[in-house]
């Protein structure tokens, strides 16, 4: 399968984001044109992973291709009216961001990712609080699965008022929901 063989990202839907107008970063909906930095993306997430793999590099490459194109399938399938944005500063992509608003009770954070550089400058915890704004806004919670051995993410979620709901079936993810003081749930007081 290549990349133009992939379904392609919904069209856009309303604006999911209110971002502020002074950062130096925004949003905008994805495109097919954008997939191949979002395969390059989703291969800087797994890069720590596949070093203590000794497969050689065109082998790994091939195995990246097949598990973002099998991750980007899911995406679409499971959540079809999710908003798929990228992440741009100064006109160039530096992370994405899958947002889903059509559940019950809680927007789900389907994805968020960064290139390595962008990571540790505030963006990704700036977006997750816009998130969290939105989601207040219309009462709403805003819901996340995190990899369990993702530390690093599991305090930012922390540090941002999420809270652990226990470990998904498979163990493999950490469930974390977030609710506005006014409608968090008593077990979250």
């Amino acid at each position: 399968m290549t990349l133009a063989d992939l379904t392609p990202f919904p069209p856009a839907q309303h604006a999911a984001l209110a971002v502020d107008a002074d950062r130096r970063w925004h949003c905008r909906s994805l495109g097919s044109a954008d997939l191949p930095w979002l395969l390059a993306l989703y291969a800087s997430t797994r890069e720590q992973e596949l070093l203590a793999v000794p497969w050689p590099a065109p082998l790994k490459q091939q195995f990246l291709a097949q598990q973002f194109a099998a991750q980007h399938q899911h995406y679409l399938g499971h959540y079809p009216a999710a908003h798929y944005l990228a992440i741009e500063c100064e006109g160039q992509p530096v992370g994405r961001c899958y947002l889903d608003d059509t559940g019950e009770a809680c927007d789900r954070l389907v994805d968020i990712s960064l290139f390595p550089p962008w990571r540790g400058h505030g963006i990704g915890s700036a977006l997750i609080q816009d998130l969290q704004k939105g989601a207040a806004a219309r009462g709403r919670g805003l819901a996340l699965h995190v990899m369990a051995h993702n530390l690093a993410a599991q305090r930012l979620y922390a540090r941002l008022g999420f809270i652990a709901q226990g470990a998904s079936a498979d163990a493999l993810y950490l469930p974390m929901c977030w609710y506005p003081a006014a409608d968090r749930p008593a077990a979250f007081s």
